[in-house]
């Protein structure tokens, strides 16, 4: 081979080494990220509630917890009946026969459900509400402001200075 050949194969491969290289490199830290937003999204919700009932008196704590548990188990069903009226209409969306109507009842069936499930959420914490004192009412308020499985985060306490930041 000439030096030429040469110098041109040791080229390609010092340049397929570093693609490899970055390639690799790039699979694990993507990775690395992944996994720990993943982690995040999973126990942001349990660390934050149970952050909050933690910041009540004492003497509240247990049977805040409790009621709360109650009410999140009687609202269930509302939306697990949401969960599955959305499924059925993103499946109906995807069929070969598209029929607007029956999927347009389906997800009002669902934004309904979801609106039950929210509504018995929230009267049976305005009832707990009137059995608490006003500081640890001030502490549980902030379950008023909490959407869905959105973490502590995007919604800071009443009063705060911070701001969340725009998508």
């Amino acid at each position: 081979m000439s030096s030429k050949a040469l110098k041109i194969a040791l080229a390609a491969s010092v340049a397929l080494n570093l693609f490899a290289i970055a390639a690799g490199t790039t699979v694990l830290v993507t990775r690395a990220k992944v996994e720990e937003r993943i982690e995040s999204q999973r126990t942001s919700r349990e660390r934050s509630f149970s952050t909050l009932i933690s910041r009540l008196s004492p003497e509240q704590q247990q049977r805040v917890r409790q009621t709360l548990k109650a009410s999140a188990l009687a609202a269930k069903p509302d939306f697990e009946e949401a969960r599955a009226k959305r499924r059925q209409a993103v499946q109906l969306s995807a069929a070969p026969e598209f029929n607007a109507a029956q999927v347009h009842g389906l997800l009002e069936q669902s934004r309904a459900a979801e609106l039950r499930g929210r509504a018995r959420l929230e009267a049976d914490a305005i009832r707990l509400f009137g059995t608490l004192g006003p500081a640890d009412r001030q502490v549980l308020s902030e379950i008023l402001s909490r959407r869905g499985r959105s973490s502590a985060k995007d919604h800071p306490p009443a009063g705060s200075d911070h701001k969340s930041s725009e998508r």
